[in-house]
């Protein structure tokens, strides 16, 4: 079911399902909480599994003016304090995975563990300087397109043809996706560079990665992988940058053995 709060003038959706140690999802650029719906159905049996609609996204609020990642970071702190959450296990995919970072950056506290999910410290932060700068104007293209055009599917997010199980649900997604929140987070993620925060993660911190993740290779996981402090770090073999979907039972495996083995306060 859905539920709202309010953030700052703005009304923030989520879903929450479950009982036990809280565990919340942050979807990627282009999609919304329901991108969560294997990881939903699948940890609810040991875990309260929350997963959030951004500002801009599904159910939620449009974007406000001037609206910067900071925005989306003390969003979702005010979802967690909100709901009584803090600290949380916090997962992150993709885009929603330099929300994470920035969140943990201004409220550690509300934190018990990170886990990063085909990710970026920001595309500035994790890939060359040309592969930067081709997406921005790839994402220019896509976003140029006409009406009728129009499609938020980024390229390479599958290793094979998307699990058919799922494609109502993506396609679904894609006809909600608001370009004007998608152009914002693209430019966002070019400029963004959170590397220098990854030596100072003092939380346990799980990395889960695609075998064949095309949009973030292996190599960045290995940059994160010799960043942070003590991280571990789990490749989804056979899937691409969705793997919470392409893999979702090994995703589901890896969340759920960390998060048993780092419960919440034990640090």
């Amino acid at each position: 079911m859905v539920e709202f709060v309010e953030a700052g003038g703005l009304r923030i959706a989520y879903e929450r399902v479950g009982e036990g140690p809280p565990l919340v999802f942050v979807h990627g650029a282009a999609e919304d909480s329901r991108i969560w719906e294997p990881q939903l159905a699948g940890l609810a049996d040991e875990f309260t599994v929350v997963a959030w609609d951004e500002p801009g996204a599904g159910r939620s609020s449009d974007l406000p003016e001037r609206f910067g990642l900071v925005g989306y970071a003390d969003g979702l702190a005010v979802l967690l304090k909100a709901l009584g959450l803090g600290p949380a296990h916090i997962a992150g995919l993709s885009w929603g995975g330099t929300v994470l970072l920035e969140l943990y950056r201004r409220h550690p506290g509300l934190v018990a563990t990170l886990i990063m999910i085909d990710t970026y410290a920001g595309w500035k932060g994790s890939l060359p300087a040309d592969e930067v700068r081709a997406r921005v104007a790839g994402a220019r293209k896509m976003l140029a397109a006409p009406d009728g055009e129009f499609d938020p599917t980024l390229p390479g997010l599958f290793a094979n043809d998307p699990p058919a199980r799922f494609v109502p649900l993506l396609a679904a997604i894609a006809a909600d996706v608001r370009p004007a929140t998608l152009e914002h987070e693209l430019a966002i993620m070019a400029e963004t560079d959170l590397s220098d925060l990854l030596p100072h993660i003092a939380v346990p911190t799980l990395l889960i990665w695609g075998q064949y993740d095309a949009r973030s290779p292996l190599v960045v996981a290995r940059q994160f992988e010799e960043a942070i402090p003590d991280p571990t770090l789990v490749v989804i073999e056979g899937a691409g940058h969705m793997s919470n979907l392409e893999r979702p039972e090994r995703v589901n495996d890896a969340v759920r053995d960390f998060c048993r083995a780092h419960p919440p306060g034990s640090g």
